[in-house]
């Protein structure tokens, strides 16, 4: 079909680029705030989240390990950003890796050793200086809200009320009301299992709430930081920020931060790089004051404004909220590193949520990779693993090979994601999703503007198009994105006279012509102003 027949049968909504306005960013580099510096970042910016036990296995137990991830850091980023044969991801997430008598290991029974199942110090020292060699940083989740109901300091504590580890939890007094609901309607006071009285346990009654009203409390956790950092961790992404002290008032929210600037003050003594990102499942207004003494804090309600796009095939205001919320957080702190995501270890995975179709998971990638911020990508979200509740079922054991094959890990048996998803068959497809996002970290690498914390939105005119500009130096760029399924015309002014040069497309099938230019469904073009015109 040629391209003005193409036309004729297209809805006829247009867009109108504006004129090229020039505008500063600021080296985020150079931006301090409360005494604080922000942490270099490198490469690409992009981090990827691995649940360790379904990563990938070294010693043939089933069980994802720290070998393993070391063993496969080469598909991650193998150092060489020439090679198109990696991810070139710049950092890493691992979630808890402490001992836990869980699966999950969101319950610490020991803060200064590695849960045997994934291997020792050693293993996790060589870790972090494999990763380092390449280029890449690593966080570990720091679990420290609560312990688990297993560690010897709750034993204690709970047994012997005149032992010092007592204090270490939050007990009821006999004000307290005993069927008092957290957040989500959860009850939070539990019965102590070995002993008498109440112990509050946000999450879980396997998860006792650690007492940071005692100050003995506050030097052990800045302790352990500590601890990890001079292990080689380059920083830590912390569970549960906001539940630190008891209850989400104004004075628990205070008292939060007030904790997190101190821990972060002591952790700088160790590593003045150290990168801190913050667990605060909220809304915008409550996440924006932890920006204070964190560096970057998740947005929950931008990755499910991306996916209910797609899913509507209509821009739910992605540009305008990402603008607003980055604003927000600078408010509160020029340096603020919105950390971006589609999905995490809690939540339905992308490919679920979006029905199986590659085309939206592509559109989906295109999008968070394209915004501000340090992005986040969650383990197998490369290639469409899919994933829903229970949480079990999120955490799939990652899909190496079509079959069985070495490092495959074999913990659970799969439901969602068998031998049709795979590394094996995508490296063959030029045309994969992990292809994609290989792509789009690479552009997202080259191009300063797209790591910049510079975001414009665009009016386009469109109920089907997400449009924003991107500024860094002498560069801007134009991106959009058609969140429908249907083709979408484009009137770039000038376009037909050669003042503009697509920079990136994930479409062969992108046509233009006399200053039309067609975006096909479910794509992206970036573009700017060819200046040698």
């Amino acid at each position: 079909m040629t391209c003005n027949k193409r036309l004729r049968r297209l809805s006829t909504a247009m867009l109108t680029v504006p004129m090229l306005t020039m505008f500063a960013s600021g080296a985020m580099a150079e931006q301090e705030m409360n005494g604080h510096k922000p942490p270099i970042s490198t490469g690409s910016g992009v981090f990827y989240e691995i649940y360790i036990n379904s990563f990938y296995d070294s010693n043939g137990d089933g069980h994802g390990d720290l070998k393993g991830i070391t063993q496969k850091l080469d598909y991650l980023n193998d150092g060489n950003p020439r090679s198109g044969k990696d991810l070139q991801v710049s950092g890493l997430w691992l979630m808890p890796l402490n001992p836990s008598p869980s699966y999950h290991k969101y319950d610490v029974s020991d803060y200064y050793q590695v849960d045997p199942q994934y291997g020792n110090l050693n293993d996790f020292r060589t870790l972090m200086k494999e990763a380092d060699r390449k280029g890449v940083k690593v966080i570990m989740d720091l679990v420290i809200n609560h312990s688990s109901s297993e560690h010897p300091w709750f034993k204690e504590g709970s047994v012997n009320p005149q032992s010092k580890y007592h204090d270490y939890y939050v007990w009821a007094d006999k004000n307290t009301d005993l069927d008092e609901k957290g957040s989500w309607g959860q009850q939070v006071w539990h019965k102590n299992p070995n002993g008498e009285g109440y112990f509050y346990g946000t999450f879980w009654s396997g998860m006792p709430d650690l007492n940071f009203d005692n100050p003995e409390v506050r030097k052990e956790m800045i302790k352990v930081g500590k601890y990890w950092l001079q292990q080689g961790a380059d920083g830590f992404r912390l569970d549960a920020a906001m539940h630190i002290f008891k209850g989400q008032t104004k004075e628990g929210a205070d008292k939060n931060i007030a904790w997190w600037n101190e821990f972060r003050s002591e952790m700088e003594k160790v590593n003045p790089n150290v990168y801190l990102a913050g667990e605060v499942w909220d809304k915008p207004e409550t996440i924006a004051p932890y920006y204070g003494p964190l560096h970057s804090l998740f947005n929950f309600d931008l990755g499910g404004t991306i996916l209910n796009s797609i899913k509507n095939g209509q821009d739910q205001g992605i540009a305008t909220f990402a603008e607003k919320t980055l604003k927000l957080y600078k408010s509160y702190n020029k340096a603020a590193l919105d950390a971006p995501f589609l999905s995490n270890h809690d939540q339905t995975r992308i490919m679920s949520e979006l029905g199986g179709d590659v085309r939206k998971a592509k559109l989906a990638a295109s999008i968070l990779l394209t915004l501000p911020g340090q992005p986040f990508l969650y383990y197998g979200e490369e290639i469409g693993m899919k994933g829903e509740k229970p949480d079990e079922y999120l955490r799939e054991p990652m899909r190496w090979y079509k079959g069985d094959g070495p490092g495959q890990t074999t913990w659970e048996e799969p439901k969602y994601n068998t031998g049709e998803v795979s590394v094996e068959a995508q490296l063959r497809d030029d045309d994969s999703l992990l292809e994609s996002y290989r792509s789009l970290i690479r552009l997202r690498e080259e191009h300063e503007a797209l790591r910049s914390d510079s975001l414009e939105p665009i009016q386009s005119g469109s109920a089907s198009v997400t449009a924003f500009k991107r500024t860094s130096g002498k560069e801007t760029l134009y991106v959009y994105h058609n969140l429908s399924g249907e083709p979408v015309i484009l009137q770039i002014k000038d376009w037909d006279k050669g003042k503009w040069k697509v920079v990136f497309s994930t479409s062969k099938d992108m046509k233009a012509k006399k200053g039309t230019v067609v975006i096909p469904a479910y794509s992206s073009l970036i573009t700017k102003e060819d200046r040698k015109s």
